[in-house]
């Protein structure tokens, strides 16, 4: 247990005064609501946050005292005010004095982070020497500070705690804790009514009122520091809000935003450890198999998977390529190892435990080019990752359809792109009477070389060929006849077949 006079001492002086003490335990914080009797219990820690007059300040301590609460914590000068002394002297219970400047919520997670550490038996130690807690605690005293239920969410709106009593919210809410990230449609609404171009430029609260599909109001508060919108707050309210309890909701923003700051500079601490680790992988230079063990990769086979981004900007490409980070190590089975190369984001996945939620989430994102490589052990990912960058070669060449090409699945293709890229600086595709057709192309508009390239492609269908030249099957003969009488070609020669068809191969794939 702690006194009073305990908790003010680790919270300290810069925050906390006592004006008159008292002799109770704390074993809790309560905040107290004008207008509404807010249960008391012995032993409570009573904040006045909506008090604002003398007369409901003495009112307060006299109802609190009653009721065995060890203190009431008011601003100046209602806590020195001969009303509030008189009643707490007849009740017994003490009175402190919370510095102006003081924000409410903060002091709530304050309080209760002393609380828990005395709770514990911990040695206390200044606040500003202690951890920022946990971030769910911290959205229970935002929530305490607003009367509703809230979600801290990010920028991306994904949802990184919640407070209690979310019983008391609707489906929209329900659904964005479930799924952990606020729903693409609810999204929708909220962008619809302008609610991220308030957050955007800063607005210190944003009130959005009840939808007619059910949605409850909210009060939302954006998380800044630095001019950098690190996130926002949500709270279900069931209707407009008093511009204090608002405030005070508000003022709840600094402290996450410490809390969001440390959190990301610890993460990122990780991240670039965990970066370095998948570059010795890929690279495989080093202790490989260390490396692999401290990323804590199974022994199973593993696919490397590069990814690009469809973006010839700079400042948009860095930004799609942080988001894709972002987004694929949030968890789709297991959490792959990420790290950047050269401007393309590479992540080991395994291929049964990881691939297939991963490629799921990758098909479904606009911008991004992805490359995958065949399974095989953790000491030849090397060989992965060449196979994912030529993958994405093609994809980036067009020759394959996007966003993901598999080395498994395109086989076909990069075997006719190798032989093309082996074949074409020794001037294969020159010889012969190909030449011809080009030449005739070139000068009438005529489409020669592409009809003999399908109509090779679709050996004995020529319906087909002329599908995939779109146009009719008598055509298609017509245009081989004139071909052939000026070319010359004896395409009932396999080995003339062939050799065109490798020319033919060596200018479309090359």
């Amino acid at each position: 247990m702690i006194t009073v006079q305990g908790v003010v001492d680790r919270v300290g002086p810069t925050l906390l005064r006592t004006v008159l003490p008292g002799d109770r335990d704390v074993t809790d914080v309560v905040i107290a609501e004008l207008g509404r009797r807010t249960h008391v219990a012995d032993g409570d820690f009573v904040l006045g946050v909506t008090v604002n007059s003398a007369g409901k300040a003495a009112e307060l301590v006299e109802y609190c005292g009653a009721n065995g609460a060890a203190a009431v914590l008011l601003k100046p000068p209602l806590a020195s005010s001969a009303g509030v002394l008189t009643a707490a002297r007849d009740t017994g219970t003490a009175v402190v004095e919370v510095h102006n400047a003081t924000a409410w919520a903060q002091l709530v997670w304050l309080l209760r982070t002393v609380l828990d550490a005395a709770a514990d038996d911990e040695h206390a130690t200044e606040p500003g020497n202690q951890g920022l807690g946990d971030l769910f605690r911290l959205a229970d005293a935002a929530a305490a500070v607003v009367d509703a239920p809230v979600t801290i969410e990010d920028a991306n709106s994904r949802v990184l705690a919640y407070s209690a009593r979310q019983d008391r919210t609707d489906p929209a809410r329900v659904s964005t804790i479930m799924g952990r990230r606020v729903p693409d449609d609810v999204l929708a609404r909220f962008r619809s009514r302008g609610v991220f171009r308030d957050l955007s430029r800063g607005r210190t609260t944003i009130f959005v009122p009840a939808q007619r599909d059910g949605t409850l109001p909210r009060l939302i508060v954006p998380i800044r520091m630095g001019g950098e919108l690190l996130g926002s707050m949500w709270a279900v309210v069931p209707g407009p809000v008093s511009d204090e309890r608002a405030a005070a909701f508000a003022d709840t923003a600094p402290v996450v935003a410490l809390h969001l700051l440390r959190r990301r500079a610890l993460a990122d601490a990780e991240r670039r450890r965990s970066a370095e680790l998948v570059r010795t992988v890929l690279q495989g230079k080093g202790s490989v198999r260390l490396a692999a063990a401290e990323l804590d990769l199974d022994e199973e086979p593993h696919r490397v998977v590069a990814i690009d981004v469809a973006t010839t900007d700079a400042l948009d490409a860095e930004g799609l390529r942080l988001a894709l980070w972002e987004r694929i190590t949030a968890g789709v089975g297991r959490q792959p190892a990420v790290t950047e190369l050269h401007g393309i984001l590479y992540a080991i996945v395994p291929d049964q435990a990881g691939w297939p939620g991963l490629s799921e989430a990758l098909r479904s994102e606009s911008g991004a080019l992805v490359g995958v490589g065949s399974p095989v052990e953790i000491t030849t990912l090397t060989e992965s990752r060449a196979q994912a960058e030529e993958a994405l070669g093609l994809l980036r060449a067009r020759l394959v359809d996007g966003p993901v090409a598999t080395y498994d699945d395109a086989w076909p293709v990069v075997a006719l792109h190798r032989v093309a890229a082996a074949a074409a600086p020794t001037g294969a595709a020159e010889l012969g009477p190909l030449a011809i057709l080009r030449a005739h192309d070139e000068q009438s508009g005529s489409a020669y070389v592409d009809t003999l390239y399908e109509w090779l492609r679709h050996p004995g269908d020529p319906k087909a060929a002329a599908r995939a030249l779109r146009i009719h099957a008598n055509t298609l003969r017509y245009r081989m006849t004139r071909l052939i009488e000026l070319t010359g070609l004896n395409l009932d020669d396999p080995d003339i077949r062939l050799a065109v068809t490798v020319q033919l191969a060596t200018t479309r794939w090359a």
